[in-house]
């Protein structure tokens, strides 16, 4: 495999399916299986994942809510994605530990970086939830911010377009697809792939990015297997 270790980001937005919010139980089932190929292999494998299809910080703020008190929100919508997943892998037969960026004694454990490790020496799937632990940070913050402390190999941001396109596919349908991209170039563009703090974390850590689309079964393990897919970024 191309990889040993690497972790995997799913936005909330993801989970929703064909809802306008909240979990499709048919697209948790499709991870699950996709997850489950991939740990047949036996790559360490760890999983931020956002909480917008149930809240986001940045829409506290209209709703009146201060920006600390929705982020936090925020936080407690991505542990509920995370207990989603962890038991949809679990009852496929995969292990798991959940592992979140506050502390939540009941249903996770605390975000330790040597007992995650641990977790993925052992093979255990990790399942990293509420984020960084702190405010005014993404779970692109998260992810990558975790990936370096894991020492990850890489950053498979997974969405539902296959890369990086010089504009919105979805608004555009003429825009350019690039197939590999520099940290520069990314930056000199203007391109969307994370926010900026969490972009900048991977160029100064030299960590690459491949953003793909999660959604078209099989990718990701083809992607794993070496197979040119989504954007490359490095």
């Amino acid at each position: 495999m191309k990889f040993k270790r690497i972790l995997l980001k799913l936005s909330g937005e993801a989970l929703m399916g064909a809802k306008k919010y909240g979990i499709d139980p048919e697209r948790l089932e499709q991870y699950t299986q996709e997850i489950r190929e991939v740990k047949e292999t036996g790559i360490e494998l760890a999983i931020v994942i956002g909480g917008g299809n149930i809240f986001r910080g940045i829409q506290a703020e209209q709703s009146g809510i201060d920006r600390v008190q929705g982020d936090y929100m925020g936080m407690l919508a991505t542990v509920i994605n995370a207990m989603a997943l962890q038991g949809s892998l679990e009852s496929a037969g995969l292990y798991t530990r959940l592992m979140s960026g506050i502390k939540i004694d009941q249903v996770c454990e605390q975000f330790i970086r040597r007992r995650a490790i641990r977790h993925l020496e052992k093979g255990r799937i990790v399942i990293f939830g509420a984020g960084t632990g702190n405010p005014y940070f993404t779970t692109d913050s998260a992810a990558s911010l975790r990936a370096i402390e894991i020492e990850a190999d890489v950053v498979l941001k997974g969405t539902r377009v296959d890369g990086i396109y010089s504009e919105d596919p979805e608004k555009n349908p003429d825009a350019t697809r690039f197939s590999e991209l520099s940290y520069d170039t990314v930056i000199q563009k203007g391109l969307s792939v994370m926010d900026m703090t969490a972009f900048t974390l991977c160029q100064e850590n030299k960590l690459p990015i491949i953003v793909f689309d999660m959604n078209k079964p099989g990718n990701l393990l083809k992607l794993l297997m070496g197979k040119k897919i989504g954007t490359l970024v490095h």
